[in-house]
């Protein structure tokens, strides 16, 4: 096990990227080695210690990614930044933390095709308890069977930009994966209208977007004279930036190839 991990920090300014370098600051198996944002951000070279209330670290923000050192690099900013930082790590042979949402399903396969030559954790969700409700979801779904009708329910402050989130994808994904239907057939997003009686194989998918809600998650199944719901509710960003941690401490010992929290909290059957 490799002890002291260097991470390289992609969006350190940011809201997750701040949180992801307290957490780092916290843990004493890991220490921030670089901070990075885009290089038209307006605090290039100024302490990152100092702009997210960390103190000076000697560590100054820096523009784009540089060839020099460390071990993992962690990205939460957005999909292209994502695989650039991606295609970085395959050059030097770093290992990378992905916590980005709203890829589409070309810069998905991107990913999954760079991967191949990189150790990389992709997860659109880094909570250790919204994993296992990724777990017990699909248990749940093969149980109640398709006598049950199955709603997914997600609220976000209101400067995401993706919707539906990540996370309630994947939800929808894996509780579809379960029952042997496609998402992409049977996801209903939103609904108005005179849009007739719900059919029986549809997931719906709801989303409030409003203030500063970190993140909630509800999956409904509800049959005739009962419903069941099981919900995750983030009351910070530290739990994400907490798993990211784990998740980079995980990884830089793994061979290459592509995993998800799952495979980092020994979820997998």
């Amino acid at each position: 096990m490799r002890e002291n991990v260097k991470a390289i920090v992609v969006g350190a300014a940011g809201k997750m990227g701040s949180r992801i370098i307290h957490i780092i600051r916290e843990t004493p198996s890991i220490e921030l080695y670089r901070a990075f944002e885009k290089m038209d951000h307006p605090s290039i070279g100024r302490d990152i210690g100092e702009l997210i209330g960390l103190g000076k670290l000697g560590i100054p923000l820096e523009g784009g990614l540089k060839k020099e050192g460390g071990d993992v690099i962690i990205n939460f900013s957005n999909p292209t930044a994502s695989l650039e930082s991606l295609e970085f790590a395959r050059e030097t042979g770093l290992a990378i933390v992905i916590g980005t949402t709203g890829f589409n399903q070309e810069q998905m396969e991107k990913a999954k095709a760079i991967s191949k030559n990189v150790r990389c954790v992709l997860a659109p969700n880094m909570s250790v308890g919204m994993n296992l409700m990724f777990r017990i979801v699909q248990d749940v779904a093969r149980v109640l069977g398709p006598e049950y009708d199955i709603e997914i329910l997600e609220a976000h402050h209101r400067l995401k930009k993706d919707s539906p989130s990540g996370t309630a994808v994947k939800l929808g994904e894996l509780i579809a994966g379960a029952i042997g239907r496609n998402l992409d057939q049977v996801g209903v997003y939103g609904r108005k209208g005179m849009i007739g009686e719900r059919t029986k194989e549809e997931i719906g998918m709801q989303v409030i977007r409003a203030g500063d809600i970190v993140g909630e998650h509800t999956v409904l199944f509800g049959g005739i004279g009962e419903r069941l719901e099981i919900i995750h509710r983030a009351h910070s960003r530290d739990n994400f930036a907490r798993g990211a941690i784990k998740a980079a401490l995980w990884i830089v010992n793994q061979p290459n190839g592509l995993y998800d929290m799952q495979d980092v909290l020994g979820l997998k059957k």
